[in-house]
């Protein structure tokens, strides 16, 4: 009967034994993963660098676009290139062009809040990189608005 009762009291402990071993195994596991994840995201933002600011090239002429319903918007603007560009300053007739075509048929509402302007811009920033990437060398970063007169 004592043999039983030995037996029956280390049972639980090799269980508990076994378990312990199981949930170290799986935190190393998880732990490897979670390090791993980390210096391989890590790499992407390394890359994944931000221009540096260069000169910024005025557009010489406002622009007048028509809006919806009657109205317009006189546009002036200067694109703020990279350094990679150096000092010369790049062609701004597909700056024009995108511009106009970003503004045509807007509303004056969409135009007259904050929040309208910001998303407006960024999108027009978007396709400015887009059309001034030249050999995967980004020429172009931002817009600076130097006129911006609805009516």
């Amino acid at each position: 009967m004592a043999d039983e009762k030995d037996a029956a009291a280390e049972a639980p402990k090799k269980s508990n034994k076994m378990m312990m071993i199981v949930i170290a195994l799986a935190l190393v596991v998880l732990g490897g993963g979670g390090a791993g994840a980390f210096f391989m995201l890590k790499g992407d933002k390394a890359e994944a660098k931000t221009p540096e600011k260069g000169i910024v090239t005025a557009a010489e002429n406002t622009i007048t676009v028509n809006l919806a319903d009657g109205h317009y918007l006189k546009l002036g603007f200067a694109l703020l290139q990279t350094k990679d560009t150096g000092s010369e300053a790049v062609d701004l007739s597909e700056a024009y062009e995108l511009a106009i075509d970003e503004y045509t048929g807007r509303t004056v509402a969409e135009l007259s809040t904050d929040e309208g302007r910001a998303k407006i811009k960024a999108e027009l920033v978007a396709k400015l990189v887009k059309a001034y990437t030249v050999d995967g060398t980004q020429e172009v970063m931002d817009i600076y608005y130097t006129s911006f007169v609805t009516q």
